[in-house]
């Protein structure tokens, strides 16, 4: 029979486990524990279990883990980019971003602002993607699969084991759209803020849409306290529906109203991330609509200059692959920004970590599934 894999249950479910073995529940406990909160790599290191039992679990259990096939660190040290190999053999990327390279990454002590440092964790929820936006890489490998919960949580566990840094902070931004693995995605980031587990509070998790509006009304009905992100990147539907496929179903404007109703019920921000392209969506125009569709939306609003990606489809077949899209100019970018800022909402511009890498915001995207 094929061994259970113990990794993204839960603590009902490993309950349930050890009752259907004709062991005592109360080893779930240690077992979470151990699991989550220790991120145990195999049965052997759970030295709280006697012997006899850790041989059983060898034989009707598995502790399935990620494979780290490659690790790069961008030359400014700001990003790590970890390559890793599921169990059937796909593939997805998961990102580390240090918000000062500078400061020693091992220690708690705080940075040169007098704040603690702080180290966010980039990571997937499929491989691959199925939502097709025009500017990200990662839509160009389509959908493969969903990730379990347990594959989910794994990159928090693996990294936190590799890195000289802690894990403060987490994004649900990497390879794939997050609320079309819903499920899995909510019942990870719970194991993750798990007081026993990663200990992540849940404000700290940051889960990113492209805009599919009833899972974010889902997503407010069940009262999560994980902050929520929307994927903008537009102030016009002609032009979210050329980038964005999925405005095509869910308009700009149902799409703000679900914030809107978001932030009623969360009690808390939304944040809405807007990726500048030259000549597409960042004229002093379309820095205007963005201040007016935020207004009266409790937001904050992320500007992300386009991090350039190559055609990988044609790259296939053609030596020169095509360039998508263009970064505006630093003046550009200056001038909406400056427009954007005028508005009530709180605005930030983030160039992205780890680009030399392909690590940055958009450029996900894992060659060994490329299909010629």
């Amino acid at each position: 029979m094929p061994k259970q894999n113990l990794k993204g249950l839960d603590r009902e479910e490993l309950v349930a486990f050890f009752t259907g073995i004709g062991e005592q529940p109360f080893h779930a406990k240690q077992l979470f524990r151990w699991i989550y909160g220790k991120a145990a790599a195999s049965f052997d290191e759970i030295t709280d279990l006697a012997k006899p039992l850790r041989q059983r679990l060898q034989e009707v259990a598995a502790l399935e883990a990620l494979t780290l096939v490659t690790r790069q660190t961008s030359h400014r040290r700001d990003a790590e980019k970890y390559l890793f190999r599921l169990a059937d053999g796909l593939h997805i990327e998961s990102v580390l971003m240090h918000e000062d390279p500078d400061f020693p990454l091992k220690s708690k002590k705080k940075n040169r602002d007098n704040r603690p440092s702080r180290h966010t964790l980039c990571i997937s929820s499929q491989v691959g993607c199925p939502v097709d936006c025009k500017f990200c890489a990662t839509g160009l490998m389509g959908l493969l699969r969903n990730l379990t919960a347990g594959e989910i949580v794994d990159q928090v566990l693996t990294v936190r084991r590799m890195s000289e840094s802690p894990i403060t902070n987490v994004v649900v931004m990497g390879m794939g759209e997050p609320m079309l693995n819903y499920d899995a995605l909510i019942k990870a980031c719970y194991l993750l803020a798990d007081d026993e587990g990663p200990n992540l509070a849940q404000r700290r998790i940051v889960i990113s849409t492209s805009g599919l509006v009833p899972k974010i009304e889902r997503f407010t009905k069940e009262g999560h306290k994980f902050r929520l992100a929307i994927s903008l990147n537009a102030t016009t539907d002609e032009v979210r529906n050329r980038i964005m496929p999925i405005n095509r179903k869910y308009s700009i404007a149902i799409l703000m109203q679900a914030a809107r109703q978001y932030t009623r019920q969360a009690k808390q921000r939304v944040t809405f991330e807007y990726i500048l392209l030259d000549g597409v969506n960042d004229a002093l125009a379309d820095a205007e609509r963005l201040k007016n569709l935020t207004r009266g939306i409790p937001c904050k609003i992320n500007l992300i200059p386009y991090n350039p990606i190559v055609n990988l489809q044609e790259s296939a077949h053609d030596s020169q692959p095509s360039i998508l899209f263009n970064r505006p100019s630093f003046e550009r970018i200056e001038a909406f920004l400056a427009c954007v800022r005028q508005g009530p909402n709180a605005v930030t511009l983030r160039w992205s970590k780890g680009d030399d890498i392909d690590a940055a915001c958009g450029q996900l995207w894992t060659r060994v599934e490329k299909r010629v």
